[in-house]
């Protein structure tokens, strides 16, 4: 039987981090000033070499509420993020990035959405988006296919979602009940985020709160860059939409669905794909007309 969040509720928020000593320590601090009772500050710390590793353990000395871990290697991005979780002990669980910050009342909040509804594995809010210009935008998921009991309803949605702005919702930096999400496995590619996000889809309904309670810097980078700094192989940005492809499709094979709702979810994941395809033909076609000098 599963036990609804109260005060006592214990929840972790991950921070997976690397060279980030001039601005971490303000991110550890939105964290310990949670409302709720019993947080844990878990940090996985990616074998940083500047003064990380002594901004996080001073802190830690002084607050037990962080936990402070040291990888004796760069283990890569992803994998760090998956330490986070896996280091975690609380019932629920949230990431937060080296340059983020949370309201005050973001645990506590997003606590009550889980209390109200048990189906919850995943509970989202409003996030401000600072760019590189310093201006903040934000937008907010107004939909309620996330919530549904149909997996491929939830499916659905989130990709359509992924063809439109990222400004609308982030699951990945949402708060989610830590034991099914950390069994989920994750692969290490380009797009992995997105894949990821459809396999939380699949896992259950989500809620969502229509406030800002969580900041974060945005900058667009591009695919070539986010695959160094995933450290997978330059090839996969030529085939990124391909990949994905493949990825969904094998996990819809595996997922616990009914053979009509597996023929319903990869109907769904082609569709999105034939979209992917078409607009990127679209983006190259300009841009060979651009350096024909045909297009203006």
């Amino acid at each position: 039987m599963t036990v609804e969040p109260g005060p006592g509720t214990l929840v972790s928020i991950g921070l997976p981090v690397r060279n980030a000593a001039d601005r971490v320590e303000g991110v550890i601090r939105s964290v310990l000033a949670q409302d709720h009772d019993r947080i844990e500050l878990v940090i996985s710390d990616n074998a940083s070499t500047d003064r990380t590793e002594e901004v996080c353990r001073d802190l830690a000395a002084t607050d037990p509420r962080v936990v402070y871990h040291r990888q004796p290697h760069n283990i890569g991005l992803l994998n760090n993020f998956i330490a986070t979780i896996r280091l975690a002990r609380g019932e629920y669980f949230r990431w937060i990035g080296d340059d983020d910050r949370l309201e005050p009342c973001y645990v506590s909040r997003l606590l009550r959405e889980f209390a109200a509804d048990p189906r919850l594995v995943l509970v989202t809010s409003r996030i401000a988006y600072t760019g590189p210009d310093g201006k903040v935008a934000s937008g907010d998921y107004t939909g309620t296919a996330l919530g549904s009991d149909d997996p491929v309803e939830r499916l659905g949605e989130m990709l359509r979602l992924l063809n439109e702005s990222h400004l609308l919702i982030d699951p990945l930096y949402g708060m989610v009940r830590r034991a099914p999400v950390a069994a989920i496995p994750r692969r290490n590619m380009l797009r992995e985020d997105e894949v990821f996000a459809c396999k939380l889809a699949l896992a259950g309904p989500w809620g969502h709160v229509p406030e800002v309670l969580a900041h974060r810097h945005w900058k667009l980078e591009r695919i070539g860059v986010i695959a160094r700094r995933l450290g997978v192989p330059s090839w996969q940005s030529h085939f990124s939409n391909t990949l994905q492809f493949r990825e969904l499709l094998g996990w819809i094979r595996t997922a616990d669905l009914t053979p009509e709702q597996r023929r319903r979810a990869r109907s769904a994941i082609v569709r999105m794909y034939a979209r992917r395809e078409r607009r990127q033909f679209v983006h190259r076609a300009r841009k060979l007309l651009r350096l024909a000098g045909i297009l203006r």
